[in-house]
């Protein structure tokens, strides 16, 4: 029997990082994995869709070539091509952690982990091998959640994955939910010419974010040809013959829509399934195995990380949590993850950005507060680039000067919240962020104008 310091199972963004530092931390250490290196992020999430997405935004960069002052007469989408761009992306993202797998000595298992007693692991493959490790750390992360009154079978209802290697474009797709996954594949099919309609349970779209940024990317939406429909829920599915009928009960009463294609993206199930956990008694409450602050379950030696813990479901969380997780069993010193300074990112046009508390929240939360808001319509650098939809928003604390919350969106702001979230960290305040040079002409200078919005010093309004 093969024995390592740490063994890993799963090698998504949460996986394959925590095996990285493991090994650079001096462990020996291997990783299980039963598809394909990078997990859903680089081969059916994060990565891929990005790829189609930037297809998407050129295609849309060609039909308004003349407001540059451009002339392209003749342009056209190949569907398969973009699909296959996509793959291509992703499969090279696979092979560079293959490499870095190889570059830091890490060994990989392939085939289905179980974890059992006495800190082993299964293999099962063509056959079923057994490993020992003095530390087990689960990350085998989640997939698409599906509803009773929404069964996926693959074909007309499908989740994220299938909607990323359609073999043909829809003409008509409802998308049921408005989180990250509906609204950015709503954003690509609607460019790519698909009729497109969104429908959210709750009464507005991005339900997480700030209202503000709900109602700015809802018109953006309408404007762009999507239909919304919110306080509305899908009851029943018919996909009996050509297309799909969703049944949807409206604050107006039962409608029946058709399409080619509904996606369902109401959210994710954690993979937590025939892993063994119950034979081992690991805690695990609402679909989630409980941990402490450095991710050690019930069972000492027995981590868990990512998407299977109660933390949010991002890549970059997974990622965090990983290293922490490693770095905590070595003996370093280290803090807990402070969960209300994650930068959440919706990467749609315009792109969604946002961290800490939402205007409600710090309200609810007792704070006296100073909001500042920056419109991109005065930014010299987005008029430049004809991307003035959106805006910047700050909310501070006005008694500490406290940064509580950044919202943003428009072109880039994906980019742009790294600030927000630094100067968060090291507890910067709204005088600080004033005070600080940002070039011209940019975006980020949104951030400054706001931040001087708060404090009634904004120069550009």
């Amino acid at each position: 029997m093969s024995s390592y310091d740490i063994i890993v199972v799963g090698s998504g963004p949460g996986g394959y990082v925590t095996a990285i530092r493991a090994s650079q931390l001096g462990f020996k250490t291997a990783i299980v994995e039963k598809e394909s290196l990078g997990g859903v992020c680089l081969n059916w999430g994060c990565i891929p869709t990005k790829a189609l997405l930037k297809s998407a935004q050129v295609f849309e960069y060609l039909k308004h070539a003349g407001d540059y002052g451009l002339s392209v007469k003749e342009y056209d989408k190949d569907f398969d091509a973009v699909v296959n761009r996509s793959r291509n992306v992703a499969a090279g993202m696979s092979k560079g952690v293959q490499f870095l797998m190889k570059k830091n000595k890490i060994d990989v298992l392939k085939g289905h982990g179980k974890i059992l007693s006495g800190k082993k692991v299964s293999v099962q493959n063509d056959k079923t091998e057994v490993y020992s490790a003095s530390n087990i750390i689960i990350a085998t992360g989640a997939r698409s959640r599906e509803l009773p009154s929404l069964p996926q079978d693959g074909k007309k209802v499908i989740g994220y994955r299938e909607a990323m290697t359609l073999p043909k474009q829809p003409k008509k797709i409802i998308i049921v939910g408005s989180g990250a996954i509906g609204i950015e594949f709503a954003y690509f099919f609607n460019a790519m010419g698909s009729e497109v309609t969104i429908i959210e349970f709750q009464n507005r779209i991005v339900p997480v974010e700030d209202e503000e940024v709900s109602n700015q990317l809802e018109r953006s939406f309408k404007k762009g040809g999507i239909n919304i429909l919110t306080n509305t829920e899908v009851t029943g599915v018919d996909s009996k013959g050509k297309g799909v009928t969703a049944f949807v009960k409206t604050i107006k009463g039962e409608e029946k829509l058709k399409a080619d294609i509904v996606l369902s993206a109401v959210g994710i199930k954690t993979n937590i399934e025939n892993l063994g956990l119950e034979d081992l008694g690991i805690a695990v409450d609402h679909d989630k195995i409980l941990v402490n602050d450095f991710y050690q379950t019930n069972l000492p030696g027995y981590y868990a990380i990512g998407d299977v813990t109660s933390g949010q479901a991002l890549a970059h969380v997974a990622s965090a949590e990983g290293i922490l997780c490693v770095e905590k069993i070595s003996g370093k010193t280290v803090e807990a993850l402070d969960y209300g300074n994650i930068p959440g990112c919706t990467y749609c046009s315009p792109e969604i950005a946002s961290v800490g508390l939402t205007e409600v929240q710090a309200k609810e939360k007792g704070y006296d507060i100073k909001v500042g808001k920056f419109p991109f319509t005065a930014s010299g650098k987005a008029q430049a680039g004809g991307t003035s939809e959106g805006f910047v928003k700050v909310i501070f604390d006005a008694k500490y000067g406290e940064w509580l919350g950044c919202h943003m969106i428009g072109v880039g702001v994906t980019d742009m919240i790294a600030e927000a979230v630094l100067g968060r960290k090291l507890e910067t305040t709204g005088h600080e962020v004033l005070k600080t040079v940002h070039p011209h002409p940019t975006m980020s200078e949104a951030v400054m104008e706001a931040v001087a919005d708060a404090y009634g010093e904004v120069i550009h309004l």
